[in-house]
């Protein structure tokens, strides 16, 4: 049997979390629909089945919803704030209601004018509300609209128009409120699917064409000109620049590019012309895979959000049952059924859900789109929640603490070298002709610091001892210490020197010329110069261990741990020896992240509670096998994800501690009978602004 394909579709008018957990049922409901799917912070709709649109739109048609399918590139307009729907409807319902206002002081609450314009301010306010409500209430669905529903018709059954009024209108306003919040936080998204370009100029067999992206191959060459967005992903045939990477690394500064080196969809061309040959449809791009995993990442929901939806799913309930029991049970007893009806209507306000459930999503979109700003791709909620709880770190040191390349790292002619620089040039023309790993580490040093091309003649490699070449009617030979102790004498300081380099964890080689000994060259994979300041700034915002994790020899893991401050070494592992010391580490300390390249360390990644992989960007395997990747490759980002996942956890602490910490002040009013509707809209309204703001200040928090 064919497995039914997975389609996907964007939604406009998504305006709240509960309208979005009714459309899901809604879209369960129809009978060809499978595996459904809403995604409220990506306002994205996924399913199985022979659905149609018009089937969609149907089912969302409450709220107004409109569909589309996603690979349309279709992006929801841009609405200015005072075009909005919902602040137009909160601004005529907020005109009317003054007028009654005025009319109500001026006369009475019961003048038939003052009550007319009341009644518009309601209708106007809250007709969308009432359309689900009355639904809701033939259905005996409780959410927050159906409260509401029956508060505003028994205010009004009890004379109460301007205070049903006021709760129309302070609802409509929480109802804005709440959209401006989410259209803040998917801003991020929409930004992110804005970054490529929508067509290219690209050559195709020897035909300049300008093709949309979804019809540009593997294979056809983009002709990109200054100041012009790479459409896809690709290599550089030909051409020399500075591109702008900002958008898929957080890279601040423009990174040179030349033939060879990978380009991505969505960088800015900042200089030269180039040439690219693309390597990627449009759809497996980097860019198109950060915006596929932000989505998936919102959609997945948090620990402390699956806590409140179940919750939220007796609280909606045991809130009705309250109210009743406030409005029946004291006038059973005897008390004016005029006032517990209010209070009971003012229960049902103040027990709105709304700023509950919106507590966690909110905050968790806000953080999720910050952070892939920032060029940090967290994979989910879970994974955000759980680096704040982080109290131990492990790093791989190859590419993770160093650079991951060798470089030279000491030059130290011998006393009896005249002239270094003819040295340099020497050793520069053996080495580059050798195929040995560190070959091109001295090479590289020698020509950057001034060396000139030489003709090396008779150039011989000779396995665990080096290699040598004739140059300008010499013999210069490259090697190890032993090789060169065989040809020569060494001078006893530079054996001392060579030790003293070799416990630091460098490769120490000789240079001699002909028979005479002309100086030590050290390599080495050098430490990032940030890695010791990312350690510290760890270890002040709360990190307790770290610990190093390598399969290079314990002397050189000891060096270079000393050097970046790291105690806890464990050199000469192999992969499935870096994924034990995690469990144990696990068993320990409790939750552990672990840092490394995602390809040679996806063991270790795997296992530990939060795997954050470096180089994201251009990387397959790390957006694959990590939870969190660091697209620029860039150490720093790290504490910046650990205080941004801390940060998040406090304000979802916080939201939950405002949802029912307001609520519960407001239900206490009931016992001296002071609850009144205009308390109990404060309470509901009031919780739900600390919520959206609260949230919204993750979108401060920096590198």
């Amino acid at each position: 049997m064919a497995a039914i394909e997975k389609t996907e579709y964007r939604l406009e008018n998504l305006t709240c979390a509960s309208c979005a957990m009714k459309f899901e049922k809604n879209v369960k409901a129809i009978q060809a629909a499978e595996n459904v799917q809403v995604n409220f912070g990506a306002s994205k709709l996924s399913l199985s089945g022979n659905v149609t649109i018009e089937d969609l739109e149907a089912a969302g048609a409450f709220d107004g919803i409109k569909v589309f399918p996603a690979i349309d590139r279709r992006m929801e307009p841009i609405i200015p704030f005072y075009k909005r729907k919902e602040n137009i409807v909160s601004a005529l319902s907020l005109i009317f209601l003054l007028a009654g206002f005025v009319l109500s002081i001026q006369h009475s609450e019961t003048y038939p004018p003052a009550i007319a314009l009341f009644l518009i301010s309601i209708v106007i306010g809250g007709a969308s509300m009432f359309r689900v409500g009355f639904k809701n209430l033939a259905r005996f669905e409780f959410d927050m609209k159906t409260l509401m529903t029956i508060a505003i018709i028994g205010a009004v059954i009890i004379g109460e128009w301007r205070e049903g009024a006021v709760i129309v209108f302070l609802f409509a306003v929480s109802e804005a409120l709440e959209a401006y919040s989410m259209n803040k936080a998917r801003q991020s998204i929409r930004l992110l699917m804005d970054i490529a370009p929508p067509s290219a100029i690209v050559r195709r067999n020897s035909e300049i064409l300008e093709l949309q992206t979804e019809d540009i191959k593997i294979g056809d060459v983009l002709i990109v000109k200054p100041g012009q967005k790479i459409a896809m992903d690709g290599i550089v045939l030909s051409g020399l620049t500075t591109i702008n990477q900002s958008a898929i690394t957080g890279e601040s500064i423009p990174v040179v590019k030349r033939t060879g080196d990978d380009v991505f969809a969505g960088t800015l061309n900042e200089e030269g012309a180039l040439e690219v040959s693309v390597t990627k449809l449009v759809g497996d791009t980097t860019i198109a895979k950060i915006i596929h995993l932000v989505e998936e990442a919102q959609a997945e929901k948090a620990p402390s959000q699956k806590f409140v939806d179940k919750f939220a799913k007796y609280y909606t309930p045991a809130i009705v049952i309250l109210a009743i029991c406030v409005a029946v049970i004291p006038p059973l007893l005897g008390a004016d059924w005029n006032i517990w009806v209010y209070q009971g209507l003012a229960v049902l306000v103040v027990g709105c859900p709304c700023a509950l459930v919106v507590s966690t999503p909110v905050a968790i979109v806000t953080a999720i789109g910050n952070a892939a700003r920032q060029g940090v791709l967290i994979k989910g909620g879970i994974h955000l929640e759980e680096a704040g709880h982080i109290k131990v770190i492990a790093f791989d040191k190859t590419g993770t603490l160093t650079k991951g390349y060798p470089e030279v790292t000491d030059f130290i002619p011998s006393e009896n070298v005249s002239n270094n620089q003819q040295l340099l040039s020497s050793i520069a023309a053996v080495e580059s002709l050798s195929q040995h790993p560190l070959a091109k580490a001295i090479s590289t040093y020698a020509y950057k610091n001034g060396a000139q091309k030489l003709e090396a003649l008779n150039f011989q490699s000779i396995t665990g001892k080096g290699a040598y070449a004739e140059i300008e009617g010499q013999r210069i030979f490259v090697g190890s210490i032993r090789w060169a102790q065989e040809m020569t004498t060494l001078p006893e300081t530079m054996l001392l020197k060579a030790t003293e380099l070799q416990q630091l964890g460098k490769s120490v080689m000789a240079i001699i010329t002909d028979t005479s000994f002309s100086g030590l060259i050290a390599v080495a994979d050098p430490v990032r110069t940030e890695s010791k300041d990312v350690l510290r700034k760890l270890k002040e915002i709360g990190i307790k261990h770290t610990v190093m994790l390598t399969g290079d020899h314990p002397d050189t893991a000891e060096a270079i741990a000393k050097d970046v401050g790291i105690t806890d070494v464990r050199g000469g592992l192999m992969p499935e020896d870096k994924l034990t010391v995690i469990k144990q580490l696990s068993d320990k300390y409790g939750r552990v992240a672990m840092v490394g390249d995602g390809i040679n360390d996806a063991p270790a990644l795997a296992a530990a509670q939060v795997g954050i992989a470096m180089g994201g960007a251009g990387t397959d395997a790390a957006l694959e096998t990590a939870d969190i990747a660091l697209m620029a490759d860039d150490l720093e980002k790290l504490p910046y994800t650990i205080k941004l996942s801390r940060k998040t956890l406090r304000i979802i602490k916080e939201n939950i501690m405002f949802a029912l910490g307001l609520k519960i002040i407001a239900l206490l009013l009931i016992i001296p009978g002071w609850l009144t509707l205009w308390i109990a809209i404060f309470a509901d309204m009031g919780a739900t602004l600390l919520v959206v703001l609260n949230s919204l200040r993750l979108l401060r928090v920096n590198k």
